[in-house]
């Protein structure tokens, strides 16, 4: 167990990489590479819409179709739940595929063990040759699903990258593409196969198919070993790595390099984070690095969609203060970014909060870049938005966050979190 805590991810080198800020730099970048596709396009996306943002990369994925493209979209089941219909509307008659990760159109779907275990990240991938990597939805800037048009566009990022690790994107595509399509459709495919006139014959068939499929996925391992090898001999500038934390072996990934970037910071943290109730580890790491005098500062939501992250957020607010964090909440708009960078070396742009739905139950998406012009970008990003945040004050505290009522709040917010983890069936936090 402890040995898998102090592994790190591998950094691979040879990338070109971008920050893309919100979806008006995002969505026409993703478009205009899925308009050069050649060979496939892979997608998957936490929640969608049928706005235009949708509808312009819908129609990319169209034109890729008819130009014989491959293209494979998966989304999961209750973020894009109301606009499935429309998705569906739109693809009819294509070759496009569109799988539903864990869907619940079905009122026992609600009550199906893993149902709070949900696909949130957001990667999109290109020919093997760009990948597009972060926090932002398929869904535009100025509309929130349930409050409507806002006045001001939300905070968010991503990248667009190239190099060996999008390889590494693009097997995660698949697999979260494969796992969800066959949870759709292997049970008709099984039903069909065994009612045929010939069933030997069709069952023949179908065993065929899978062996090619498990022999071109084993040719496909093998290059990607050699390939990985390759990239690991040149560790040039950019050097990257693709994190993705499952439900199986990289249940801690994400986490863990966070773990690493705290626990060596000498300078400088700057944290942008929507949902932030971070592990007790996490929180000790950043204790331990205010204590070494490294300068902390979390940007966090100011404007709160949800009463609880608010809660649990400013629960931590008077320790944090206490040990000299400086904590910024954003209020220029909806806050959905989840970026960090550390001693102006090292950066993380993702899918990935720092609360027990992400960083246990989900399924997420970072790159981690070791790379001072990337951190640099990152830090440039957090500069700006602090313009547009106000800083929370020790002796201008939030309602009820001190006393009584502040100490009632944070066991409040600890019994939730663990009862909540308890009904997806995990560990404790």
């Amino acid at each position: 167990m402890m040995r898998g805590w102090r592994e790190r991810a591998l950094p691979q080198g040879g990338h070109e990489l971008g920050l893309l800020q919100g979806g008006d730099a995002l969505f026409p970048a993703m478009a205009e590479a899925i308009d050069r596709a050649a060979h496939d396009v892979w997608m998957a996306s936490y929640i969608v819409h049928t706005d235009a943002a949708s509808e312009a990369i819908v129609q990319a994925l169209l034109r890729a179709d008819r130009r014989g493209v491959r293209v494979r979209v998966v989304v999961d089941g209750f973020g894009a739940r109301e606009a499935l219909p429309w998705w569906r509307e739109r693809l009819q008659g294509s070759r496009v595929a569109l799988a539903v990760f864990r869907p619940i159109d079905r009122w026992w779907h609600w009550f199906q063990p893993g149902q709070l275990r949900r696909l949130h990240q957001k990667l999109c991938v290109v020919d093997e040759a760009v990948a597009f990597v972060g926090g932002i939805n398929l869904l535009d800037d100025r509309w929130d699903l349930r409050h409507g048009a806002l006045p001001t566009p939300r905070l968010d990022f991503a990248v667009r990258v190239s190099g060996p690790i999008v390889a590494d994107v693009h097997r995660t595509v698949r697999r979260l593409w494969t796992r969800a399509w066959l949870g759709a459709d292997f049970g008709d495919e099984l039903r069909a196969l065994l009612t045929a006139p010939e069933p030997l014959h069709r069952a023949r068939q179908w065993i065929d198919a899978r062996w090619r499929d498990w022999q071109g996925a084993r040719a496909e391992a093998l290059a990607w070993r050699r390939s990985r090898r390759e990239a690991l001999a040149d560790l040039r500038p950019v050097r990257a790595a693709f994190v993705r934390r499952d439900n199986l072996v990289q249940r801690h990934a994400i986490e863990r390099e966070y773990l690493h970037a705290l626990r060596e910071a000498q300078q400088a943290i700057d944290l942008i984070c929507p949902y932030f109730y971070p592990s007790a580890r996490l929180l000790r790491a950043l204790h331990r690095a205010a204590g070494r005098g490294v300068r902390i500062r979390l940007l966090l939501q100011g404007q709160f969609d949800y009463r609880l992250a608010e809660m649990a957020a400013r629960a931590l607010y008077a320790d944090l203060l206490a040990r000299g964090v400086r904590v910024f909440e954003y209020r220029a708009a909806f806050l959905h970014a989840k970026v960090a960078q550390v001693d102006g070396r090292w950066a993380t742009v993702g899918s990935s909060n720092l609360d027990p739905t992400s960083l246990v139950l989900n399924l997420e998406a970072n790159v981690v870049v070791w790379d001072e012009a990337v951190a640099a970008q990152v830090r440039q990003a957090f500069e700006a938005a602090l313009e547009g945040a106000e800083e929370v004050l020790a002796e201008r505290p939030p309602p009820g966050w001190r006393g009584l009522r502040g100490w009632l709040r944070r066991r409040l917010v600890a019994w939730a979190a663990q009862l909540y983890l308890r009904m997806a069936g995990n560990e404790r936090y």
